[in-house]
C-alpha cells in the first residue's frame, strides 16, 4: 500500500501460554481515520500499545514510513497517545497541561504561546489557558488530553478508548468534534473501542477484532452491509441470522422459502448463513413472504422492536410503525436485503 504510513507485519503477543494476538497484518495510510473494533479481550489495545511502542511484539515489524521501529521508544516515534484515563496533571492549569511536551523541547516561549493558543482554538477552548483542571467538566479535560497530544504536531494520534468516560449525549457530541479535528489536521488517527456507533460514525476504515484475529476490515458502509461472518454480523448492529442453502447463484433458500438474492459463487447447495438486518423488513398486516404474529414490542425512540415469530423462526424486527402483540403479520424481503455469508469455524 503506497499510501501507508503504518505498516504491521506478522505481528504477534504472547503472556506466557496465551497467545493475544495472532498475526497482524495491517496497512493504515496517511490521513486515515481508523477504528480497531472488538469485544473486552480482544487484542485492540494490545495491538494500540505496539503501535505506540509502549509493549514489544512477540513476533513481527511495525513499520513506519519504511522504517522498523521496533526498537524505538515511545517518546522517539512521531506518534502520541490519548487513553481513557487521560492523565492531566492536577497541580497545572490548562497551559501548563498542554504545553508540557512543548517546554521539554525547550521550545522558545513566544512558539509555545502561539502553539497552544492554536491548538486551544481547535479543539473550542480558547481563553481556557488559566483554568484548573479540576474546575473542566470529563467533556473538557478529554479535549485538553486530545490538545496536549496534537500540539506536538505528530504524524499520527493514537485514542484508546477516549471517550468511554463519558456520558451519552457528550460521547455522541465528542464523535463528531474528533472526526471534524482529524479533518482539519489531516493526520492519521488510530482509535480503539468496543462501540460498533462510534466505529460507524467517525471511521474510513474499521478493523474488526475478535481473539487475537482480523476478523474483517473495510469502510463502515461494507462492514455493516456485507459482514463477513457470524461474529461480524452479531457484532456490528443487530441481525436476523438463519441457517440457508444456495442451489444456485442469486437464488438462496431458507425457512421452506426460495427466494432471489444479489449474492453469488457458492457451490450448488451450500450450506450458508443468510443475514437480514432488522430494518430491512418490510411489515404488513395483508400481505407478504413470511407470515407471523407479533410476540413482543419495544419502544426504541426513532423506531419500534418488534419480534415476530414464523414457522418457529423469531424474528426482530425495526419499523417506525407499530403492530400490537398478537398481530397476524407478513414479513417482505427485497433482493438486496439478503445477505448472505459462508459459513466458517465460530469465533465466539
Amino acid at each position: 500500500m503506497s499510501n501507508a504510513i503504518l505498516r504491521l507485519e506478522g505481528i504477534r503477543k504472547s503472556y506466557g501460554e496465551e497467545e493475544v494476538l495472532k498475526g497482524i497484518d495491517l496497512s493504515i495510510g496517511r490521513h486515515e481515520f481508523l477504528t480497531l473494533l472488538g469485544p473486552s479481550g480482544c487484542g485492540k489495545t494490545t495491538l494500540l500499545r505496539i503501535i505506540g511502542g509502549f509493549v514489544a511484539p512477540s513476533e513481527g515489524i511495525v513499520w513506519y514510513d519504511g522504517t522498523n521501529i521496533n526498537k524505538l521508544p515511545p517518546y522517539k516515534r512521531q506518534l502520541n497517545t490519548v487513553f481513557q484515563k487521560y492523565a492531566l496533571f492536577p497541580h497545572m492549569n490548562v497551559f501548563g497541561n498542554v504545553a508540557f511536551g512543548l517546554q521539554i523541547k525547550k521550545l522558545p516561549k513566544a512558539t509555545i504561546a502561539e502553539k497552544v493558543k492554536k491548538i486551544l482554538q481547535l479543539v473550542g477552548l480558547s481563553g481556557f489557558e488559566d483554568r484548573d483542571i479540576e474546575s473542566l467538566s470529563g467533556g473538557q479535560q478529554q479535549r485538553i488530553a486530545i490538545a496536549r497530544a496534537l500540539v506536538n504536531e505528530p504524524q499520527v494520534l493514537l485514542l484508546d478508548e477516549p471517550l468511554g468516560a463519558l456520558d451519552l449525549q457528550l460521547r455522541k457530541d465528542m464523535q463528531l468534534e474528533l472526526k471534524k479535528i482529524q479533518t482539519a489536521l489531516g493526520i492519521t488517527f488510530i482509535y480503539v473501542t468496543h462501540d460498533q456507533e462510534e466505529a460507524l460514525t467517525m471511521s474510513d476504515k474499521v478493523v474488526v477484532m475478535n481473539k487475537g484475529e482480523i476478523q474483517q476490515m473495510g469502510t463502515p458502509v461494507d462492514i455493516y452491509n456485507e459482514p463477513k461472518n457470524r461474529f461480524v454480523a452479531d457484532f456490528i448492529g443487530e441481525s436476523n441470522i438463519i441457517d440457508g442453502r444456495m442451489p444456485a447463484d442469486r437464488r438462496v433458500v431458507f425457512l421452506g422459502k426460495e427466494l432471489e438474492c444479489l449474492d453469488g459463487g457458492f457451490a450448488p447447495d451450500e450450506a450458508v448463513d443468510v443475514v437480514i438486518r432488522p430494518e430491512d423488513i418490510r411489515v404488513s398486516t395483508t400481505e407478504g413472504i413470511f407470515p407471523g404474529v407479533v410476540t413482543s414490542v419495544v419502544f426504541k425512540g426513532v423506531h419500534y422492536e418488534m419480534m415476530v415469530q414464523s414457522d418457529g423462526f423469531d424474528w426482530m424486527v425495526h419499523s417506525t410503525l407499530m403492530e400490537p402483540v398478537g398481530t397476524q403479520v407478513y414479513l417482505t424481503l427485497g433482493p438486496d436485503d439478503i445477505h448472505i455469508m459462508k459459513k466458517v469455524a465460530a469465533h465466539e
